[in-house]
């Protein structure tokens, strides 16, 4: 799945897995094509994951920095 490598923002991830949602509800889909989405779908959202855990260690070390001044 090259469309992983790009960074993505987290709107961007959120989109593509519900476009794989979409796609997984057609009654024409295979179920190897399912299984596909599915895998893919579950590596945006780790992806989503990995973002905002980046984001809530920043804030954390801002909270942090903020305490100290005051």
């Amino acid at each position: 799945m090259s469309e992983e490598k790009k960074d993505y923002s987290l709107e961007e991830l959120f989109e593509q897995v519900e476009s794989l949602l979409s796609k997984m509800e057609q009654k024409e889909v295979s179920l190897e094509d399912s299984f596909e989405f599915y895998e893919q779908g579950m590596n945006y959202l780790k992806l989503c994951k990995d973002k905002i855990d980046c984001v809530e260690k920043k804030m954390e070390v801002i909270n942090a920095q903020n305490e100290l001044i005051e």
